[in-house]
């Protein structure tokens, strides 16, 4: 069952096994993360068939993954805060239930504007559930080297979820049709739905349950149209009316949000939670690396795919070992975080994948498959996987329990606006070296460009975490 959150480790909390219950609660949880990530990623390889079936447009592809990534980021940390307010297991339902929902409507569209429809539904029961997800992690063990575990499980089988993607979308287009991408989450999300009513125990949400609209408001639309305009750049540039409009108009409702944060009596993000160091300085690094992390899934996939001419499920295949080196990179973490500390172990799985991106800036259109994917793409996934639990844990270790799910989806919006603020931007520049050749060595050239942009963001990041970056926090 879930016991009641501590930032405090009790005597015995470092060392006590977790009660028998915890598994069946952090399966949940994971599982429901897995779901989230996955769908980031995983209809990348079905778009061809999406589009043969519905009559889609090119722009309306690019839709079919921007409806969810927007909605996700753009209601996360109103999905954060709803759990504080109403109880984590509630919310966790209700996002599970949406998300499932719309998986379902997705598969069975047939017309165009019905799966965006669908997909923007998915991405706002995603970012309803996903903060709710590690603030059950957090909240069934206590503090202590349990709770690193934990976090470090919840963060592998996030991580695998991104990861997967390529695969699972591969295998079930390949031997099903592109619908099974879609509605391989309802049996999943059911069983999940089933597991969290009977084992989760709610958490105890505010007694004033009261909800800050007009900062909700604020933020959702801020971040939605940041987001909006971060992914046009892909198609008109980052000069266009198109993105300037988007981006400065989120910018301003931003800095709206933040001005009604500071004057409200029950704000939706209460401001002085960036007081502590490590929330403030662990989101900036998730942020830095998610830029880099998210990109490499879409380039890689994009290179041995339009380059070598890997077939979607070959694709899938070929970045197995990079997927599995994710999650072992984030399995191993929480032991590592015992001898080097947090933040130590976070720069050296920055070190670790800026040497792996820099590898993979090195190939050209004939690259053999051992030195030119699977070994970068192992270097690069390992780094990232050391990463992400010592930022979760770090950026949570600190959070007093009413605000648990506010930290926590924090966290997911730092991963996700980074994804794709770094996609973006790591595509216009391969589109601008390529300028508009097709042959694999125009494309070879633009992809590693991206890379080698990639590998310098992360050893900037690098620099911010030893600058910035607490030495130890209490969950280590």
């Amino acid at each position: 069952m879930v016991q009641p959150r501590s930032d405090t480790p009790t005597p015995d909390s470092a060392t006590a096994p977790a009660p028998a219950r915890t598994w069946p609660v952090l399966l949940a949880a994971c599982a429901g993360q897995f779901l989230v990530v996955l769908d980031v990623s995983v209809v990348n390889v079905a778009l061809p068939s999406m589009r043969t079936d519905l009559g889609l447009s090119a722009l309306g592809l690019q839709w079919v993954l921007n409806a969810y990534t927007i909605a996700f980021a753009g209601f996360m940390l109103l999905g954060g805060r709803a759990a504080d307010l109403f109880g984590h297991k509630r919310v966790f339902l209700t996002g599970l239930g949406l998300f499932t929902a719309a998986s379902v409507a997705g598969g069975l569209a047939v017309e165009g504007w019905q799966l965006l429809a669908a997909r923007a539904v998915q991405g706002l029961g995603a970012a309803v559930l996903a903060p709710a997800t590690l603030t059950i992690v957090t909240g069934a063990v206590p503090a202590g080297p349990a709770r690193t575990r934990a976090i470090g499980t919840w963060s592998a089988v996030g991580a695998a979820g991104g990861a997967a993607g390529g695969l699972v979308g591969g295998v079930l287009t390949d031997l099903l049709s592109w619908r099974w991408v879609l509605l391989i989450n309802v049996p999943v999300g059911v069983l999940v739905l089933i597991g969290a009513a009977l084992w989760v125990r709610e958490s105890q949400g505010r007694g004033a349950r009261r909800l800050d609209l007009p900062g909700a408001v604020l933020v959702t639309g801020g971040l939605a149209a940041v987001a909006y305009g971060i992914v046009q750049t892909e198609e008109a540039g980052w000069g266009a009316a198109g993105t300037l409009v988007p981006l400065l108009g989120g910018l301003v409702l931003l800095a709206a949000f933040v001005a009604v944060e500071a004057r409200t009596a029950a704000p939706l993000m209460p401001l002085k939670l960036f007081r502590s160091r490590a929330v403030s300085a662990a989101n900036v690094s998730m942020l830095v690396n998610g830029s880099a992390s998210f990109a490499m899934w879409f380039f890689m996939t994009m290179y041995v795919q339009n380059v070598l001419g890997y077939t979607p499920l070959e694709a899938g295949l070929a970045l197995v070992p990079s997927s599995l080196s994710v999650f072992a990179g984030a399995k191993l973490a929480p032991r590592l975080m015992a001898v080097t500390g947090a933040r130590n172990l976070a720069v050296l799985g920055t070190l670790i994948a800026t040497a792996g991106f820099g590898w993979q800036s090195l190939m050209d259109a004939h690259s053999a498959y051992l030195t030119m994917i699977m070994g970068p793409g192992i270097l690069m996934m390992l780094g990232i996987g050391l990463v992400i639990t010592p930022m979760a844990s770090l950026a949570t270790s600190s959070a007093a329990a009413g605000d648990a799910g506010l930290v926590s989806g924090l966290v997911n919006t730092s991963r996700t606006m980074g994804g794709a603020l770094g996609l973006a931007v790591l595509s216009t520049l391969a589109a601008a070296r390529t300028s508009g050749g097709t042959s694999p060595e125009a494309l070879t050239a633009g992809y590693a460009l991206a890379f080698r942009a990639g590998a310098a963001i992360l050893l900037a990041g690098a620099v911010l975490m030893v600058v910035w970056l607490p030495r130890r926090t209490t969950d280590q």
